[in-house]
């Protein structure tokens, strides 16, 4: 044991090109010990890598629907280009300012800081949200908790790709210790999520805290994925693109061909539910491990493979980059892609009070109170990690039985509802997919009062005009009988100027 333990420690110090191809198996609470240089090294690297990421597919962010980026279609990484989005357009960086937030959480109120503080930090925040983390935030500012407001039944984008893209701090901050990660994960990723939404976060985060302690890509991401249950359809998404990889080594199409025929199915997001749009954790996952596979450790070509994916095309990069910099730590990070970084590396990112380097910074402060908190220890410069062996987190699984069989469109103009709007539809359940009148309003502290009656049962909520605050759906309901409904929808405070608009109905049934 001593001896491979001296074998594996010293490949740690080579550069990727010159390790071993094949990882040895790691043993469950095997202590393994690195230098305190090289721990912050990785850290600095994870950082950085998302950074990168995120920048370098930030131009292409969801303009590729069901459809790769060409080869002829270059993308380019200009001098300066960091430094340009934050200054003209900052919220690029949400997947990292989103991780933040927790971050500052953690500076707060500790390690142990319970979910509350988590879910009240995220819901307050200043910056807008969408998707998953939106429906969340409205969640949680109408009284609803974690799990509650991540759970399927309330959110209907439950399996988005919310959490995966603010996982990334559960990971680094869980060094070898992959199972506490998932304890993280569990406490902050369903207040937003919840199955495949749930597991893409998981899996990212035990995709990081591999990375500290291996270097081997393939080994990272296969070990990475027993932390999922063996049952879910994300986990038999993931085994596909590994087994399409040894099948395509040299065509990374092939691949994205292969995910597009059998994995692209949209079943909840209202804004992919028949449509190219495809913001699912499950398909972006994907993307994120084709990134990995087939850069093989060279950071353009992870980063780049990621982007020309399409869909979430920038944080899919950003992910991989993360994943791949915390592996090989940021001094191995070619100067072409991490010079960019020099001239922000004292600005905080919007929304925050935390620059790049106060995160190098927070990041080991943090892992090294994780890693003893699991047994590890620091001494002087050596670190003793004890490794946990990735365990499948509970199974999960969101709109079990429900079909999306129709998609009608209501009327953004002619159907504006005024004062009620009355439709009858046939299925097991509905999400009405809304807007206002001035879509992204800000300016007004008004909110509608809705009342929504189908079948006779009525309930009565609240819908701000404040983007920030209101969720993107009207109304979502999972768990009607199957037949015939109808649905009236009454506003109790109609605005003279203001109008609450319908967008797309869709309809779900057993069937």
């Amino acid at each position: 044991m001593k001896k491979y333990l001296f074998y594996f420690v010293s490949i740690l110090s080579l550069p990727l090109c010159a390790q071993v191809k094949k990882q040895n198996a790691l043993v469950d609470k095997q202590s393994i010990s690195i230098s305190k240089a090289s721990l912050q090294d990785k850290i600095k690297g994870g950082w950085a890598g998302q950074t990168i990421g995120v920048t370098y597919g930030g131009p292409y962010e969801f303009h590729y629907l069901g459809t790769l980026i060409n080869d002829y279609q270059k993308i380019t990484w200009p001098e300066g280009q960091v430094k340009r989005y934050f200054d003209l357009e900052p919220g690029l960086y949400d997947d990292i300012y989103m991780d933040l937030s927790f971050v500052d959480v953690i500076e707060k109120y500790g390690v142990d800081a319970p979910a509350d503080s988590f879910a009240n930090a995220f819901a307050n925040a200043a910056y807008p949200l969408w998707h998953a983390n939106q429906t969340g935030r409205y969640n949680i500012l109408n009284g609803m908790k974690a799990p509650a407001s991540g759970y399927w039944k309330n959110n209907p984008h439950a399996d988005d790709i919310d959490f995966q893209i603010e996982a990334d701090f559960a990971g680094l901050m869980h060094p070898g210790m992959g199972n506490s990660a998932s304890l993280l994960c569990d406490k902050v990723g369903h207040i937003m999520n919840y199955g495949e939404g749930y597991y893409g976060g998981v899996y990212v985060a035990n995709m990081y805290s591999l990375a500290f302690v291996s270097n081997d890509i393939n080994f990272v991401v296969s070990e990475a994925l027993k932390s999922i249950p063996e049952k879910s359809k994300y986990r038999q998404c993931m085994q596909d693109v590994i087994k399409w990889h040894k099948q395509y080594p040299n065509d990374w199409k092939k691949s994205w061909f292969e995910i597009q025929r059998k994995w692209t199915e949209d079943i909840a997001c209202p804004e992919g539910v028949f449509m190219p749009f495809d913001i699912s954790a499950r398909v972006n996952s994907a993307y994120v491990l084709m990134g990995l596979l087939y850069g093989q450790g060279d950071f353009g070509k992870t980063v780049e493979v990621a982007t020309r994916c399409g869909q979430d095309a920038d944080c899919n990069p950003s992910t991989a980059g993360g994943i791949l910099g915390a592996m090989l730590g940021f001094d191995k990070i070619p100067d072409y892609w991490k010079n960019n970084l020099k001239e922000v590396a004292d600005r905080n990112f919007v929304y925050t009070n935390i620059s790049l380097n106060r995160m190098y910074e927070l990041g080991f402060k943090h892992a090294s109170q994780m890693l003893q908190r699991n047994g590890g220890s620091i001494n002087g410069d050596k670190i003793t990690i004890i490794y946990q062996q990735p365990k499948p987190v509970a199974f999960e699984e969101s709109f079990a039985g429900l079909h999306p069989v129709k998609r009608k469109w209501l009327g953004w103009n002619s159907d504006e509802v005024k004062d009620s709007y009355e439709f009858d539809f046939e299925g097991n359940g509905l999400t009405i997919h809304s807007g206002m009148s001035n879509e992204w309003g800000t300016t007004t502290n008004y909110s509608f009062r809705v009342e929504m009656d189908v079948d006779g049962k009525k309930e009565q909520f609240n819908m701000p005009y404040n983007f920030r605050l209101r969720r993107n759906e009207l109304y979502s309901n999972f768990e009607l009988a199957e037949g015939k409904h109808t649905v009236k929808i009454k506003i109790l405070n109609p605005d003279k100027i203001a109008s609450l608009q319908l967008k797309d109905l869709i309809v779900y049934s057993n069937k």
